[in-house]
């Protein structure tokens, strides 16, 4: 791909308004515009990522049975009444009414529309257990959008749903999921921790929550620094340096992005919204449910604040926007800008996907767009050419070793 034909509008200056480190290179980088106060467009470089991230949410969620399905924004309040949550939610639901004068919303989440669309399907144990999912924008009318992406009124989320005939079947699934999150955040190169949390609005018994550790983290955590025992501060303020409660090493504070959320509802939509299933013995019961909330777009910025030095940006190979970074010293229509030209197609033809700086900018300005688009390895094209040599660079580990061209397809990309 030609730098010069995708749009990555990078900035030279700081951007004022952004006050961390994500947020600043999301900007200045040329990932995403800013439409309004916690809206934004996703500009190329920031969706191809996306769609990286999405793909392996899907792998590892449909490696556990779970179906994916898309399901409307805009929601019915005769639903939000039935559930009882239209005049609970609060203010962060973000109401209209049509030319009918008929009232809806925009919704933040989905659990009365997927209640509907499974009880007119679902009505005997086995059909039981199921599970369905969705990516979708989702919104919500924060008093304060802030930090970027953190906290947003538009924002990409996967919630993920399942269904079950007993207790047993949803702890069950509750696990395969939670594991299915574990290897989604270990496949994108996160420091994590799983902490016990508040259900909040969505509601049920019990729910965890998956934090990236950060500085600027909006949630305290307190954890064992021998075991895995973590929870959320509202749930269990213990102070530093006292002892953990599993009796396995003493507690310690960290700051959390909250990046994911896993629920058991029970019946808590099921009951009011009255979808039941006949069981085994032929009795009708409500069926019993579970939710799964992953941030796609949050886990672009968690990603970031984990994977930025000075706020230059090295991507976890999972979801890097190119492979290789080509970036020719030489002007275009030179000989050794030619050569880089010939790199790119050796390199393509050997299945990398490789991102050619070939703009008429001086070499400072094209480093400097590098260091904010985060690509491991560089190949730099630049006065050894002429010899069949290259400057091959990993970012990464801060390595350059010269290269013979006609080594590159062979070289170890790790």
């Amino acid at each position: 791909m030609k730098q010069s034909m995708m749009f990555i509008p990078t900035l030279r200056e700081m951007p004022k308004d952004a006050e961390i480190a994500s947020h600043q290179i999301l900007l200045k980088g040329g990932y995403m515009k800013q439409h309004a106060a916690g809206i934004y467009t996703y500009l190329p470089l920031a969706y191809k990522i996306i769609q990286k991230i999405e793909v392996i949410v899907r792998e590892e969620l449909n490696r556990i049975g779970c179906s994916e399905l898309f399901m409307p924004a805009l929601q019915s309040k005769d639903l939000w009444i039935e559930s009882g949550r239209w005049e609970v939610y609060g203010k962060e639901l973000m109401r209209l009414t049509d030319r009918h004068e008929r009232e809806f919303c925009l919704g933040p989440t989905h659990e009365e529309i997927i209640t509907a669309v499974a009880r007119d399907s679902i009505n005997s144990y086995k059909k039981l257990p199921l599970a369905l999912y969705q990516i979708q924008t989702k919104f919500r009318d924060e008093f304060r959008p802030r930090f970027g992406l953190m906290r947003g009124r538009e924002f990409i989320m996967k919630d993920l749903y399942t269904f079950h005939a007993t207790p047993s079947s949803l702890d069950e699934w509750y696990l395969s999921v939670r594991e299915a999150y574990i290897q989604i955040l270990n496949r994108l190169d996160l420091h994590y921790r799983i902490v016990s949390a508040a259900s909040g609005q969505i509601g049920g018994k019990s729910s965890e929550e998956f934090m990236v550790l950060c500085d600027i983290g909006e949630d305290t955590i307190v954890y064992s620094d021998q075991s895995n025992f973590a929870s959320n501060v509202e749930l269990c303020d213990l102070a530093e340096g006292s002892p953990s409660p599993d009796g396995v090493g003493i507690i310690r504070h960290a700051k959390g992005i909250e990046v994911g959320h896993i629920f058991k509802l029970g019946t808590k939509y099921s009951e009011p919204m009255n979808f039941q299933f006949v069981d085994e013995a032929g009795k009708k019961n409500p069926v019993i449910m579970g939710c799964y909330g992953m941030g796609i777009s949050r886990l672009i910025m968690a990603v970031l604040e984990q994977h930025n030095t000075n706020l230059k940006v090295v991507w976890p190979q999972s979801i890097t926007p190119f492979d290789i970074h080509v970036i020719p010293m030489d002007k275009p229509q030179t000989l050794g800008y030619q050569e880089a030209m010939n790199i790119v197609q050796l390199l393509e033809a050997s299945g990398f996907d490789v991102l050619v700086d070939d703009r008429n900018e001086t070499a400072g300005v094209k480093f400097n767009d590098a260091d904010l688009i985060g690509i491991r390895y560089r190949v730099i094209v630049g006065r050894k050419v002429s010899e069949g040599i290259v400057e091959v660079k990993d970012m990464l580990n801060h390595t350059t070793q010269e290269v013979l061209i006609q080594d590159l397809k062979n070289y170890q990309w790790k």
